[in-house]
């Protein structure tokens, strides 16, 4: 699968996001190394802390099929500015692989790309 078609993965799946409160859809396609891929899309709450991100709903659906190695994953938020993963998304997604590449687009199909450990780095580990 190349850039493009995960990215086109990542849009359609903040589609079917669930954003009453910021009006700001966003959409995750994680590609694991044997080649699946899970979406995801954020859902909010009105309980703000409860809300989940587009990357962690489709890594929590790959792990719980049992996927557990990550090559990448594409967000797509519909803004000017790329869709980068929020702090806790990062934390997240570290404790798999620092080595995860991260896509994130934005308004117009542009997009960047960064080595997870780039975006977080001295991560917390124990």
């Amino acid at each position: 699968m190349n850039d493009r078609e995960l990215l086109n993965l990542a849009r359609d799946a903040a589609k079917n996001a669930y954003t009453p409160y910021s009006n700001f859809p966003v959409g995750a396609a994680l590609e694991c190394e044997d080649g699946s891929v899970f979406v995801g899309c954020n859902v909010e709450n009105a309980a703000i802390g409860n809300t989940i991100c587009a990357e962690r709903v489709a890594i929590t659906k790959a792990v719980s099929e049992g996927y557990r190695n990550f090559k990448r994953i594409a967000i797509y938020g519909d803004g000017q500015n790329y869709c980068m993963p929020c702090g806790t998304c990062r934390q997240f997604m570290i404790e798999f692989s620092d080595e995860i590449e991260v896509l994130s687009a934005k308004t117009g199909g542009r997009y960047v790309s960064y080595k997870l450990k780039d975006l977080l780095p001295r991560a917390f580990r124990f």
